[in-house]
C-alpha cells in the first residue's frame, strides 16, 4: 500500500496492523448495517470526455524530451500538436 501524502514517513513506518483473526472476521458487519444514518456514496453523472485515448508510436527523442519537462508532459505534447494543427 502506498503512503498517503498527509501522513509523515515516520508515522507511516510506525503503523503495525496485526493480522485479522477468524474471530475478528466473523464479527465484521457492513457499514450500512451498523450505521444506516451514513448516506451511501454515489458517483455523480460523468462529464463528456474532453480527450480521446489513443495509442500511437512516437520517436524516443520526442517522448524523452516531453517527459524531461516533468509532470503534465502529455498535456504539453497535446498543446504542441494542437498548435501544429491550428497553424495549417
Amino acid at each position: 500500500m502506498k503512503k498517503p501524502k498527509h501522513i509523515s514517513k515516520d508515522d507511516w513506518e510506525d503503523l503495525d496492523s496485526p493480522p485479522l483473526t477468524d474471530e475478528m472476521l466473523s464479527r465484521m458487519r457492513p457499514v450500512e448495517e451498523l450505521h444506516p444514518e451514513i448516506p451511501r456514496r454515489v458517483r455523480g453523472a460523468q462529464r463528456s470526455p474532453k480527450k480521446v485515448p489513443v495509442s500511437i508510436r512516437l520517436s524516443p527523442e520526442v517522448i524523452d524530451y516531453f517527459k524531461s519537462t516533468g509532470k503534465g508532459w502529455q498535456t504539453r505534447l497535446d498543446d504542441a500538436l494542437r498548435e501544429y494543427v491550428n497553424s495549417r
